[in-house]
């Protein structure tokens, strides 16, 4: 999977089967809070969504940035892995 940081739209981005995905992101003072994951309507593959989220992360991950996660379905992905909770920024609870 070849991620893209589009650091002019603010967006990690992959295309899957000639679709876009995206996850839009605001940089904050060591903090990276991950706004909105853009998938195609008829795009139905949760396991392709969560293998670009999981590499999103250890990219972000390198960078020793905390992640805030203001979108509902990364929100959802952090409750069920809590492995990644350990990015979360001090204070924050999921």
């Amino acid at each position: 999977m070849e991620i893209k940081d589009n650091t002019f739209l603010r967006q990690y981005e992959v295309v899957i089967n000639n679709q876009l995905l995206s996850i839009e992101y605001s940089l904050q003072e060591r903090k990276i809070f991950l706004t909105k994951l853009n998938v195609p309507d008829n795009f139905v593959d949760e396991n392709i969504e969560n293998e670009f989220l999981i590499n999103v992360l250890e990219i972000i991950r390198e960078q020793n940035i905390k992640v805030v996660p203001t979108a509902t379905k990364i929100v959802r992905f952090f409750r069920k892995n809590p492995s990644y909770k350990e990015m979360l920024p001090v204070g924050i609870v999921i």
